[in-house]
């Protein structure tokens, strides 16, 4: 079976983004049922999978990363309000048996992701 992962990763100041909010939502009728909420760890990442077993289905997800509230910690040169503040991410899974690795690289001012395994 497959599982959901993700990590953040603050190339401004090359280190993991520890301390973020991520809320997870399954996209039905392009309405997003919240799932649930987590927040990295040191390393980045969650300490354990978002979705495994029988909760990961084949479905459209989205990912809600805080990255205001962790930006603001770090970089006081900032604009209020900062211009990233939330990172939202939609995408499908089409094969719940397969893992779904979907990072974000973030700075103050871009991102981006990619689907890993």
């Amino acid at each position: 079976m497959g599982k959901l992962s993700t990590h953040v990763l603050d190339t401004t100041r090359g280190k993991p983004g520890q301390g973020i909010t991520i809320h997870l939502s399954k996209i039905i009728n392009n309405l997003s049922v919240p799932i649930l909420s987590a927040v990295t760890n040191q390393d980045g990442r969650c300490d354990q999978p978002l979705l495994q077993g029988e909760e990961f289905e084949a479905a459209e997800y989205q990912m809600e990363f805080l990255v205001g509230e962790y930006f603001e910690k770090f970089h006081n040169d900032l604009p209020n309000p900062p211009f990233l503040n939330k990172v939202v991410i939609r995408f499908n899974v089409s094969n719940s048996n397969e893992n779904y690795h979907v990072p974000l690289v973030v700075t103050p001012w871009s991102y981006s992701t990619y689907r890993g395994s």
